[in-house]
């Protein structure tokens, strides 16, 4: 608690060490940006080719869009993305663009990930009546017990096989974040879809996409400790391989709205990458891990949740994943923002973008949010209620492969 009696909120993402890829903002179609047939709320980007051309350990897209007809891929791969500059970059091109950088993300650098603290006020929190709506918009339930994250059973790829890490670069640094393999509902049994934040992948209205974005699946999967992780091979840190975002797709209300800051566009922070083997198989992503779970975009009245993720500050490390599990109460942030999931749960800056799952009548488990923001003496934790904006964003994605193999 802060001098002033008010408790802050985090969105939860995670800086990591250096990298590379050049990346820009998607635009909506006033600003000659590429959301041309995009789903209604949803913000397109532009992704590699499956098939892209090669130079060095760098696999490219099979188009390269107007921001990167110059671009030199050696320089490239040899460390001049640490020249971009931040305010060209926020908005300069449309696309978002990520080569396969063969080896890029190494054992060391994923190790070493730091926290990106992010805060919202807790006077943003609108602890108002009724909106009108629907009887649960404009609410706000009363602030839950923190509950204590638990360390996930191992091996993860046994008992957790969806969850993994999302790693990224921003022209702040390296970042890392949580993120659940979905299904695909036009690939059944085939999906190469992640569900994660939306600030995971994209900075908001004074950013554009991040570069680098790949997905590690189990990370970790024997939760090694710092120094045995430090001696451990690739297989090891990441068992499935590490998996390329070819698109990133996030909701117009984050792209607009969400904020480095504050609690702006939180109620609609969701985002959902297609990704790629580093390391190309036969296999789809679904079929390696062997999980992939449904997405209720019903914003169901649920009993329970079981939230999910890698946190990485104090008193975590981000090499070992947890999980909370709480009933969620409701959280509202202003009038802007629709009413959000709110758990008890200590987990801190890395479980940005973790799955908060349900149970569903089968008796398996349904993805009914992810973790967009938390209290920096780690109380509690938000995450969206997954409605129409979200389910646009994982159906454009979605057709977008629909004819892939």
């Amino acid at each position: 608690m802060s001098s002033t009696g008010r408790r802050r909120a985090v969105p939860i993402a995670v800086v990591l060490a250096a990298a590379l890829t050049v990346t820009a903002t998607a635009c909506g179609p006033e600003d000659g940006g590429s959301d041309a047939g995009a789903e209604p709320g949803v913000s397109a980007s532009a992704g590699n080719g499956s098939d892209g051309g090669r130079l060095g350990g760098i696999r490219l897209p099979d188009e390269l869009p107007a921001a990167l007809r110059d671009f030199d891929p050696e320089k490239w791969k040899n460390g001049e993305w640490r020249d971009w500059d931040p305010d060209r970059w926020l908005r300069e091109a449309k696309d978002f663009v990520n080569p396969v950088i063969e080896g890029l993300w190494d054992p060391d650098r994923m190790r070493d990930a730091e926290e990106n603290d992010r805060r919202v006020d807790e006077e943003d929190v609108d602890g108002g009546t009724d909106g009108g709506g629907s009887r649960d918009e404009g609410v706000t339930d009363p602030e839950p017990e923190p509950r204590k994250a638990r360390p996930v059973r191992t091996p993860y790829r046994e008992n957790a096989p969806a969850v993994g890490k999302v790693f990224m670069d921003t022209p702040k640094g390296a970042m890392v974040c949580s993120g659940t393999v979905v299904k695909d509902p036009n690939r059944p049994g085939r999906s190469d879809l992640v569900a994660t934040a939306g600030h995971c992948v994209h900075a908001g209205r004074n950013g554009g996409w991040f570069r680098n974005v790949v997905f590690v699946p189990s990370y970790n999967d024997t939760a090694l400790g710092a120094a045995e992780l430090g001696r451990a091979s690739r297989e090891e840190v990441a068992p499935h391989g590490v998996y390329w975002a070819t698109w990133a797709q996030t909701t117009e209300h984050w792209i607009e709205n969400g904020a480095e800051t504050g609690g702006a566009g939180a109620s609609q922070d969701f985002a959902v990458l297609r990704v790629e083997p580093e390391e190309k198989g036969g296999r789809s992503l679904e079929e390696t891990v062997g999980a992939a779970l449904p997405v209720d975009f019903g914003t169901p009245a649920v009993s329970s949740v079981a939230a999910h993720g890698y946190p990485a500050a104090p008193p975590f490390d981000g090499l070992t994943m947890h999980t909370c599990a709480d009933r969620p109460g409701r959280l509202t942030l202003g009038p802007s923002e629709s009413t959000m999931y709110r758990i008890g749960c200590t987990m801190t800056g890395g479980s940005s973008g973790g799955g908060w799952f349900a149970a569903d009548p089968s008796g398996g488990s349904v993805l009914v949010s992810v973790t967009s923001i938390g209290t920096p003496d780690h109380t509690w934790l938000a995450g969206p209620r997954l409605g129409d904006e979200a389910e646009g964003v994982l159906t454009a994605v979605s057709e977008k492969y629909a004819g892939g193999s």
